[in-house]
């Protein structure tokens, strides 16, 4: 599969393995949500739930549900921490995640438990654009 067309910003962080992102905050928070890649190998989302203000979730632990044409399928967390506050608008409007994925599709806004720790399997910068191709490659040959 193809990553060229596909976006992923600069300053945010990626737990590649997860097609997720982290937009981290300078007040120990961070936004999170789906990339472009993990939307197109997903296709189609028709329900977006996402856990509730006050859940703790872990780095790779599902934060969100999602509901696509033929599967219903968990959205995993980029980083450990208690929701503060969800993304509201994707119970009406889940197609704001195909649209906007790194802006108005965001699923979450966290408080960071340990994110030093996680920032171990996160991936920014320069290299994230190839890890996304060699990840995407890897649904070419199953």
């Amino acid at each position: 599969m193809k990553t060229d067309g596909l976006g992923f910003p600069r300053d945010l962080h990626y737990l590649v393995e997860h097609d997720v992102w982290a937009r981290l905050h300078g007040d120990g928070t961070a936004t999170v949500g789906i990339t472009s890649l993990g939307i197109k190998l997903s296709g189609e989302i028709y329900m977006c739930r996402v856990k509730p203000v006050g859940s703790e979730i872990a780095q790779g632990r599902a934060i969100a549900v999602v509901e696509l044409a033929k599967a219903i399928m968990s959205v995993k967390c980029a980083m450990s921490g208690v929701v503060l506050a969800v993304n509201s608008r994707l119970e009406d409007e889940p197609e704001l995640i195909h649209r906007d994925p790194y802006g108005e599709g965001w699923l979450a806004r966290l408080r960071l438990v340990d994110p030093g720790a996680d920032r171990g399997r996160l991936m920014n910068g320069d290299d994230v654009h190839e890890a996304m191709a060699r990840h995407a490659a890897a649904f070419d040959q199953e």
